[in-house]
């Protein structure tokens, strides 16, 4: 999946999560506006992380050679593209570096004690966010901003350290699943163990699709990355994402949305 639609899967699935839109909500986590609002950004920007194994990914463009250089070191580490850095436990290590920034506070005469480490992370969640979705065009005004949004966020809505490793989580998982529904699916799922089917069900009608003999596995509704198909869901996903930031800012506002109808 591309990029551009792996930060927009990343925003919907927050919004889906914790938003209040009535029928298009899960309403499984509730926020407030604030929360659903901001999380989205960092959503979309976690759903890149995955893909820190490549070295042409919006990652690795971030920052000049050293980007580049991190890409390099994350796709030896993880044994490849698709494989270590796009398995569930990556999405545990990366929860838990995500809590642990958390843990990583300051102490101002003027903002008192907030937390660094969440604002630094937010702030790289921010840029690869924007630049992702082709927002801005220098890579100096995405950091400009997400450097901003940080700064905000732990100013106007310091309780977002209690939902901020879930956003990182769900913004991860987010992309493995989108990776899931494309032709090349998810060779390391369960890395490092990769295992490959019995023969026994090497045949069968649908499992053999799902699950392949190689030991990937896949539901490609989708097709290759970047198909129609991949397009047309992103441009869903994009407008439910539209439709939810301006039914929390309208919320933010104190107006309940059905009263504008």
């Amino acid at each position: 999946m591309l990029g551009v639609n792996h930060a927009t899967s990343g925003a919907a699935a927050w919004i889906a999560v914790t938003g209040a839109m009535p029928y298009l909500t899960s309403g499984v986590y509730p926020l407030d506006p604030v929360g659903v609002v901001a999380g989205s950004f960092i959503c979309a920007g976690a759903a890149l992380l995955p893909d820190a194994d490549h070295h042409s990914a919006t990652i690795a463009q971030s920052v000049p050679i050293l980007g580049r250089l991190t890409a390099g070191a994350v796709g030896s580490v993880a044994g490849g593209h698709r494989y270590g850095a796009h398995s569930l436990i990556a999405a545990v290590i990366v929860g838990l570096g995500a809590w642990a920034l958390t843990l990583l506070t300051l102490t101002t005469g003027r903002l008192g004690t907030f937390s660094l480490g969440m604002m630094l992370g937010s702030a790289a969640l921010m840029c690869f966010a924007v630049k992702a979705r082709d927002l801005v065009n220098s890579w100096l005004t995405a950091w400009a901003i997400g450097a901003a949004f940080g700064l905000v966020l732990v100013v106007l809505a310091p309780d977002s350290v209690d939902w901020f490793p879930f956003a990182v989580v769900v913004g991860f998982v987010a992309h493995l699943a989108g990776d899931f529904l494309t032709t090349g699916g998810l060779p390391g799922l369960l890395w490092p163990i990769m295992p490959r089917p019995p023969r026994f069900l090497r045949r069968a009608p649908i499992i053999s699709r799902i699950w392949r003999p190689s030991g990937h596995v896949a539901l490609p509704v989708l097709g290759a990355t970047g198909s129609v198909r991949e397009v047309a869901l992103g441009t869903g996903l994009a407008l439910y994402v539209l439709i939810g930031v301006a039914h929390e800012t309208v919320r933010w506002f104190g107006i309940h949305p059905a009263s504008l109808l």
